[in-house]
């Protein structure tokens, strides 16, 4: 099982700066780069300060810049928003320049807050995404590529520079439910996926849907992952982890708020709303805790099969806590699942 770091850019003080979070997020790459993590992954939000990120490539390009070995995720870029025949140029720019460690993950957004003030009906963003689907994928694969569909119609273009392989970066879906994970793995997608409130039968359902399309895409579908996104923390103490948790769950009232509540943002600021979700279930949903809590817990994803964990260690700590949390997962967690040789030692 691979371990990745969400660098998803929590900003709940705008006094701190945008400039000094982004470079926190930099230090987080640097030391999981050192430290043997396979990959850093970068969300996309726009107008709020909940998983802040507006430009992610840019931000992989700078990434890249800094480290020597991490792949780096877009999780994920949103389609529905962008114009393909442009995007499809950014894609292989960034993917010259983080020198062929692009994982592009891509989506339909669903935070209606942010897709409808772009003058996009949430319920449109399916078919959208679909059909962008469909030309970045042709103006990635071939030369001269006009179109006839719904949402994009042009003549023939070839998308200048061409990508360094065929097709591109290699792709990965966000999917949650069972059916679209299966349909984006039966055509040889990588998945990244989430239970989101942690319900284990929920979670099956989905592992079991990405397998059958795995098995079911043959040649194209065998080197394919399926991803799981995770809030997590290692804590050093029963008291640290309380603490932890209750952070978490301020954080994810905030997501809940434009995830699927209201959408309440004061100028880009999104309000944290009370959650119906008792506590005792949120600890159990999350990966926070001590050391063996978390190879207890990491342990049933890994026997499921998951291929890979994305942990969101940006909710709300302090940053040299977060990268204690980041080297302190690293040196005591990531060696019971895997033999990476970590570049790093404990400083702290």
């Amino acid at each position: 099982m691979k371990f990745s770091i969400q660098l998803s850019s929590d900003f709940p003080d705008k006094a701190y700066g945008g400039d000094r979070v982004y470079q926190d997020m930099i230090s987080q790459a640097m030391l999981a780069d050192r430290l043997g993590y396979d990959a850093v992954a970068i969300t996309e939000h726009h107008f709020m300060n909940c998983l802040m990120m507006p430009a992610p490539l840019q931000f992989a390009v700078k990434i890249a810049a800094h480290t020597e070995r991490l792949k780096i995720i877009t999780a994920i870029s949103i389609l529905p928003i962008r114009d393909m025949r442009i995007f499809a140029g950014e894609v292989v720019v960034a993917d010259i320049f983080t020198e062929g460690r692009l994982l592009l993950g891509v989506g339909r957004g669903n935070f209606a807050y942010e897709i409808e003030r772009l003058g996009i009906p949430m319920e449109e963003t399916r078919a959208r995404f679909d059909e962008s689907l469909e030309v970045l994928n042709a103006l990635l694969t071939r030369e001269e590529v006009s179109w006839d569909g719904t949402y994009y119609k042009f003549d023939p273009i070839t998308v200048m520079p061409r990508p360094m392989n065929p097709g591109g970066p290699p792709m990965m879906m966000a999917a949650v439910n069972p059916d679209a994970i299966y349909h984006c793995a039966r055509q040889g997608y990588h998945v990244q996926t989430t239970p989101l409130a942690g319900r284990q039968s929920f979670l099956r359902e989905q592992i079991d849907a990405f397998n059958r399309g795995k098995e079911e895409a043959g040649e194209v579908g065998k080197d394919i992952e399926l991803t799981l996104l995770r809030v997590g923390f290692m804590c050093h103490s029963e008291m640290e982890k309380r603490e932890r948790i209750q952070m978490a769950n301020s954080f994810l009232g905030r997501f809940d708020n434009v995830y699927n509540g209201p959408g309440i943002v004061d100028n880009g600021m999104v309000r944290a709303l009370p959650r119906c979700q008792p506590i005792d279930q949120v600890a159990r949903s999350l990966l926070i805790g001590m050391k063996q809590e978390m190879i207890d817990k990491l342990s049933v994803y890994d026997e499921l099969g998951v291929g890979r964990i994305i942990l969101n260690v940006n909710f709300g700590c302090d940053p040299h806590e977060t990268l204690d949390s980041i080297q302190y997962f690293a040196e005591e967690v990531m060696p019971h699942f895997t033999n990476v040789e970590r570049l790093g030692k404990r400083t702290a």
